[in-house]
């Protein structure tokens, strides 16, 4: 027994299981952000201009009735491509992380292992990103600015340089490391809550369908809390990124307290709880079809003194 731990406790801490991880997030992440598009386009016309974009039904019908249907999918490599990057290095480096923290902070809590790997990871995650979501929320919501990240790309450079790339990054960390130190944890304590308290069996000991189903469950639950903790900061970056403010100061006074937290955030909703879902299914399922376990738990130092051979 103690040779199939330790062989195991091996495996997830190789070269192979990060690299797994790391294409499972690429994966997992950026075929759902696609999917969710025209929601993405709405979303970020809600934010520049609530206004003419109050409601999820109007807001569809006013963006169909002025552009089309083809402008529902603007933005799609930006969302194909970068949420990609952003997915490959948000779930491989965690998993990097969170061995690393284990093992250097063997005392430290759970909760504080799981935040901090999960901001660790999100810091060069959004680095990865911050380029792409600059050509694509000006795509999305200025109708000539450029088709998508072939023009983009070269437009923000001309007139920006390469500051342009980065002007949201911080914005961008403002709104993705709560949300991301939230999803995590709260995703690793549900998954731990339906485990002992719900199916009271462990991991283990139950199926590949049930452990998938115990994603799924602990996937959307980690999705609405860390959308409404990120809503405020995802507000801002859409208002600097369209030039509605010259800086995050200027943004809040212009959105109110009151519309950080609400504007957009049912579509947000709409949009993040599905999309986490999904990501964290096809994510461990490529880790159990590629012969590794399900998300969720930290493990333990071995102590070698306690091996047997």
């Amino acid at each position: 027994m103690t040779r199939v731990k330790t062989k195991l406790d091996d495996d997830l801490s190789s070269p192979w299981f990060y690299t797994v991880c790391t294409m499972g997030g690429m994966l997992s992440a950026g075929t759902t952000h696609l999917a969710i598009t025209p929601l993405d386009v709405l979303k970020v016309n809600m934010q520049v201009n609530p206004l003419k974009y109050h409601s999820i039904p109007s807001g569809f019908s006013t963006l169909l009735r002025e552009h089309g249907r083809s402008y529902l999918w603007r933005g799609w490599s930006g969302k194909l491509l970068g949420y990609g990057v952003q997915g490959g290095c948000r779930f491989g480096l965690y998993e990097y992380f969170k061995t690393l923290y284990s093992n250097v902070l063997p005392n430290h809590n759970r909760t504080s292992i799981y935040f901090l790997s999960s901001a660790s990871a999100q810091v060069f995650a959004d680095m990865a990103l911050c380029p792409f979501e600059a050509i694509k929320v000006r795509v999305q919501t200025q109708p000539l600015f450029a088709k998508g990240l072939l023009d983009g790309f070269p437009r923000v450079y001309r007139s920006e340089g390469l500051a342009g790339f980065h002007r949201g990054l911080f914005p961008l960390w403002c709104r993705n490391l709560p949300f991301s130190m939230v999803m995590f944890s709260t995703f690793e304590q549900s998954v731990e809550f339906i485990y002992q308290k719900i199916i009271q069996k462990r991991k283990q000991d139950c199926s590949k369908a049930q452990q998938l189903g115990v994603t799924c469950l602990a996937g959307y639950t980690a999705g609405a809390v860390g959308t409404v903790i990120s809503n405020p900061a995802d507000v801002v970056l859409s208002s600097l990124y369209n030039n509605k403010a010259k800086n995050v100061l200027q943004a809040v006074r212009n959105i109110g307290f009151v519309g950080l937290f609400t504007r957009s955030l049912p579509v947000r909703i709409t949009i993040v709880g599905p999309v986490i879902t999904l990501q964290w299914f096809f994510y461990d399922a490529i880790k159990v079809l590629s012969g590794f376990p399900t998300s969720g738990g930290v493990r333990k130092p071995v102590d070698a003194t306690k091996l047997s051979l």
